[in-house]
């Protein structure tokens, strides 16, 4: 596998951290690793569009081309709303959104956080009643992009960094359970076993009038 050629962390940066996979890639920062190891090229990131293809060409000292169709069109920034009186409470969007942006319970109707939302659209392919709509967002200047400002890239950064390191430990908590109640198994069948063999040996000491 390659080695980074630049710094990883100063190309993440120049992502608005949507999470949205467009580019090809499951996250922002797997794009940034990419991008680093020269196997991903800097025009792959729709809703960086211009500002983050400008800042990476200056960045890699390479030069700026545009934005490749393949991945998609910049678009003007939207964010998920959840119609509740359809919501049938099946928490599919919830396991989808990469920055925990949507709260609720099982069978319950889910809502989501405006402020967190990145519009990734991630939420819509799995909701089975189609109750998510993507509505624009007005009013919203930000900085270094149109549309998010740094201080947004860096919360969704950490929100998606958290959410893997709990996805992680549930996932390592029931790999341990599963290997404890295997354990478990074996340890049951292993004496089940030695309980059968003194069983019959009793039996047949018994059968050849043996104390």
């Amino acid at each position: 596998m390659a080695e980074p050629v630049f710094p990883v962390n100063n190309i993440d940066r120049w992502l608005p951290q949507t999470q949205c996979t467009r580019c090809g890639y499951p996250r922002c920062q797997a794009y940034a690793e990419a991008v680093a190891k020269g196997e991903a090229d800097i025009n792959q990131c729709p809703p960086g569009g211009e500002v983050t293809i400008q800042a990476l060409a200056k960045l890699l000292g390479v030069a700026a081309k545009p934005l490749n169709p393949v991945y998609g069109e910049h678009q003007p920034r939207a964010r998920a709303v959840i119609e509740e009186a359809l919501c049938i409470g099946c928490r599919k969007c919830i396991d989808a959104c990469p920055v925990d942006a949507i709260v609720g319970a099982r069978k319950l109707m889910h809502t989501v956080i405006d402020n967190e939302c990145t519009g990734c659209e991630l939420c819509l392919p799995p909701c089975p009643v189609d109750c998510i709509t993507m509505v624009p967002v007005a009013g919203h200047a930000g900085e270094p992009w149109r549309e998010y400002s740094r201080a947004e890239a860096d919360r969704w950064r950490e929100r998606t960094r958290q959410r893997l390191a709990r996805l992680s430990r549930r996932k390592q908590e029931y790999l341990d359970a599963r290997k404890q109640e295997r354990s478990r198994q074996i340890k049951a069948e292993i004496r089940a076993a030695v309980a059968r063999v003194k069983a019959k040996k009793q039996s047949n000491q018994a059968k050849q009038g043996r104390p």
